[in-house]
């Protein structure tokens, strides 16, 4: 398949313009040529040399990832940056990043993908940015004692081995749940007046322990890595019923 047909494929199913005017990726291809034929499709949570290198040695023909090499522009391809693309440019491996669109994705996304982990109902967006939603809310089909929900997250999430780290300033018993994928400390005023009782992101800021407490809401950090590898897992299956080989290039920071 050719590189332009699986970027339109995944800008269209993404819904890439409606999240430009608010996200600062370039999200799409950021790398390669117009166009290229695509065998092998690498995925990736974040777009490295690391990740770069370990698709080369699959012998990918692209790389999709979340976190891509272009936020806010690229004024020179020196020292770090550098440091990424060439890995890419010198094996011929283009390189495709969905961020807030990945993120956001009422199906694909990342919020998606922990929304199913937790088998949460009555589903509807969460996360307002503009003119868009970045997470996810719904219920759990019955309510859950708060640490059995910290323990189903560390289960079903790739967190290395690590708990859960569980801000318990709410109620003891869960069942309206509130996700923000990666650094979503953001919107935990928008998770109380949702009337969440729990609220789980990736990673969280100082500031937010005291805003938790005060606000009466659980909180749960389960790693901005583990809650941010669904929605490149959901394109790799999208690639491989285009009939696309794939890979999964597991790279954990254990943050």
């Amino acid at each position: 398949m050719d590189l332009t047909t699986i970027c339109e494929r995944f800008d269209d199913r993404l819904a890439l313009g409606e999240y430009a005017d608010v996200d600062a990726s370039a999200n799409g291809l950021q790398v390669g040529p117009d166009e290229k034929p695509v065998e092998t499709v690498a995925f990736a949570v974040d777009g490295v040399a690391a990740t770069a290198e370990a698709a080369a040695d699959r012998d990918a023909d692209l790389l999709v990832v979340h976190h891509g090499v272009s936020f806010g522009g690229i004024e020179r391809v020196t020292g770090r940056q550098y440091g990424r693309i060439a890995p890419l440019v010198e094996n011929d491996v283009a390189l495709y990043a969905a961020h807030l669109p990945l993120d956001g994705h009422q199906e694909l996304g990342n919020a998606a993908g922990v929304a199913d982990a937790l088998g949460l109902e009555g589903r509807e967006p969460f996360g307002e940015l503009g003119p868009v939603h970045i997470g996810q809310r719904g219920h759990l089909p019955e309510p859950a004692a708060r640490d059995e929900l910290a323990e189903t997250l560390a289960a079903d999430l790739d967190t290395g081995g690590r708990p859960v780290t569980v801000l318990d300033s709410g109620p003891e018993t869960v069942e309206d749940v509130a996700i923000v994928t990666g650094a979503g400390a953001d919107w935990l005023d928008e998770a109380v007046e949702s009337g969440a009782d729990a609220f789980v992101i990736g990673e969280g800021k100082h500031r937010l322990y005291h805003e938790a407490r005060e606000a009466g809401l659980n909180v749960y950090l389960a790693g901005h890595y583990a809650t941010e590898t669904f929605g490149v897992r959901a394109l790799q299956d999208l690639a491989a019923e285009w009939g696309l080989e794939t890979t999964f290039v597991d790279h954990p920071t254990g943050l």
